[in-house]
C-alpha cells in the first residue's frame, strides 16, 4: 500500500468490563506492526449512546469502519443506513467473497463455534458479523450446601431445582431462600429457546422481518408459572426490576452477592461469571459447581441462546480499506487471540481451534466451569428458537416482559392477563420500530431507541 489505511473502529465503553476495549487498542497496534500502511484507530463510547453517535456519523456520511454491536441491536444494526439510504453494514462473509486469508491473515468463518455462527447468520447473506465476545446463562451451585440438605447431584430440571429448594429450606439454620436470578429479558429469552418457543413470528424474526410478538405464549407462560410457584413457596430471592439496557455488571451485582453470602444455593446468572462465582466459594469457604441452566422436563430440549457483542463491517469502503478491515476482523478469530480473550473476559472461546489450544494446555481440566458454556451450546438443535428472536427495539420488549413478571411477583397478578397486556404493549413498541426502521434517526422516544439492550 502506498497511502496508509486508516480505520475507524468504535466499540461500547462498558464501565465495569474495559479489558475488550484496552486488548483491542493492544490488537490494533500489533496489526499496525504486522501491516504497514495500516492504522487502526479505536474509539470507546458508552455503550448506551453508541447506536446513536454511529447513526449520526452515518447521515453524515462519515461512518466508522467497524461498530461493536450487542447481540440484540443485530436488528438495528442491520437497519441502519448510510447517507444514500443504502444499508450502513454489509455481510463479513460475502466481503470475503471465498477467500482463504486476506492480507496473510486466515479465514476462519468454519472454526466459529456453531451457536454464535448461527446467531449471527441472516438469511442468503451468510455470516453478517463477527461474534469476538459470546456467552450463555448458567447455574451456580453451592454444593456444600447441597450435601449439607442430603444432595449428591445438582439438579437439572425445573421439578429437581423445586425439590432442592425444599430440601435446602428444611437445614437448620440454612438460607431463608433456594434460588435467584435477575428479572431480566434475558432469561426469558433463555427459557424460551429451551422449551422450543419463539418470542416473534415469522420465525422468530429470522426468516423476515419480525411482524409480531408472542410474550403470552405457552413456553412464556410456563416459564413464569414456575418461577412464580417458587416465589410463593419463598424459595426464590427477588432482587428487584432490572431494564434490559443494564447489561453491565452491576446489574447482577445483588444476585452475586446473595450467592456469595449463601443467602441462596442457587444462581442464574451468564457465564461470564463463572470465575467469579467459584472465586466466591473459595472466599467463603463452600464449593461451588456450574452446570447447565435448568429446563422443564416436559418438552424435548431445544438450546440456550447466546449473549455478547458482534463487529460490524461497513458498506462502501474503498477495496483496500475493506480488505483492511476484514484483515483486522479476523485476527480476533485466531487460535492464540480467541484464547487470551477467553481467559481474561471469561467469554467462551468462540472459535474450535481456540478450544483445542486450552485443551491442549489443560486449562479445561483445570478450570472445568468454563467448559459448561459451550456443552450447553453445543447441544442446542440449531433451530430458529435455539437462535434466538431479531427484532427492533428489543430492549423495550424484553422491558415489558419484565415490567409484567414484578407485577405477578410483587401484586398478585395473573400470568395470562398480565402478559397478554405485555404483549399488547410490545406490540406497539415493534410497530413503531418497524415503521421508522429504514434511514434511522433519533426517534421520539431519543436515545431510547438506540440503547443496547
Amino acid at each position: 500500500m502506498t497511502d496508509e489505511v486508516v480505520l475507524d473502529v468504535w466499540l461500547n465503553d462498558y464501565p465495569v468490563v474495559p479489558l475488550f476495549l484496552s486488548e483491542t487498542r493492544s490488537l490494533a497496534e500489533e496489526f499496525g506492526r504486522t501491516h504497514p500502511g495500516v492504522r487502526v484507530e479505536v474509539r470507546g463510547i458508552d455503550h448506551l449512546r453508541l447506536p446513536e453517535e454511529v447513526a449520526r456519523a452515518a447521515a453524515g456520511g462519515k461512518p466508522p469502519a467497524i461498530v461493536q454491536s450487542f447481540y440484540t441491536s443485530t436488528r438495528l444494526a442491520g437497519d441502519l443506513r448510510a447517507a444514500d439510504g443504502s444499508p450502513l453494514f454489509t455481510s463479513v462473509e460475502k466481503a470475503i467473497a471465498g477467500r482463504d486469508e486476506i492480507l496473510d491473515v486466515p479465514v476462519r468463518l468454519d472454526d466459529l463455534v456453531t451457536a454464535a455462527r448461527d446467531y449471527y447468520t441472516l438469511g442468503d447473506e451468510g455470516l453478517f458479523a463477527l461474534p469476538p465476545l459470546t456467552s450463555t446463562t448458567l447455574l451456580y451451585a453451592n454444593t456444600t450446601l447441597l450435601e449439607a440438605a442430603g444432595l449428591s447431584e445438582v439438579p437439572t430440571t425445573w421439578a429437581g431445582i423445586t425439590a432442592a429448594c425444599e430440601a435446602v429450606a428444611a437445614l437448620e439454620g440454612g438460607p431463608a431462600h433456594g434460588i435467584t436470578w435477575p428479572n431480566h429479558g434475558w432469561m426469558f429469552q433463555q427459557a424460551v429457546a429451551q422449551q422450543g418457543g419463539l418470542l416473534a413470528s415469522p420465525g422468530n424474526g429470522r426468516s423476515e422481518r419480525a411482524a409480531a410478538v408472542e410474550l403470552d405464549s405457552p413456553a412464556v407462560l410456563s416459564f413464569v408459572r414456575w418461577w412464580r410457584e417458587l416465589h410463593a413457596a419463598g424459595h426464590y430471592l427477588y432482587t428487584g426490576l432490572r431494564s434490559a439496557g443494564d447489561d453491565t455488571y452491576p446489574a447482577w451485582e445483588r444476585n452475586y452477592r446473595a450467592f456469595a453470602g449463601q443467602q441462596v444455593a442457587f444462581v442464574l446468572s451468564t457465564s461470564v461469571e463463572a470465575d467469579r462465582m467459584v472465586q466466591a466459594g473459595r472466599d467463603g469457604g463452600f464449593r461451588v459447581e456450574a452446570v447447565p441452566m435448568p429446563r422443564p422436563e416436559a418438552v424435548p430440549y431445544a438450546g440456550n441462546v447466546i449473549g455478547g457483542d458482534s463487529l460490524w463491517l461497513t458498506a462502501g469502503l474503498e477495496p483496500a480499506a475493506q480488505d483492511a478491515a476484514l484483515a483486522f476482523l479476523l485476527t480476533f478469530l485466531t487460535p492464540e487471540n480467541s484464547a487470551a480473550r477467553h481467559k481474561t473476559s471469561g467469554f467462551i472461546p468462540v472459535t474450535r481451534s481456540a478450544h483445542a489450544l486450552l485443551e491442549k494446555e489443560g486449562w479445561f481440566e483445570e478450570n472445568p466451569h468454563h467448559q459448561v458454556a459451550l456443552d450447553q451450546l453445543d447441544a442446542g438443535d440449531r433451530s430458529l428458537a435455539s437462535r434466538g428472536a431479531l427484532l427492533g427495539d428489543f430492549v423495550s420488549v424484553q422491558d415489558a416482559m419484565t415490567a409484567a413478571m414484578h407485577d405477578v411477583l410483587v401484586s398478585g397478578a395473573d400470568p395470562a392477563v398480565r402478559f397478554a397486556r405485555a404483549t399488547a404493549e410490545a406490540q406497539d413498541l415493534l410497530d413503531d420500530y418497524n415503521a421508522h426502521c429504514l434511514g434511522l434517526v433519533p426517534g421520539p422516544r431519543g436515545p431510547h431507541r438506540f440503547r443496547v439492550g
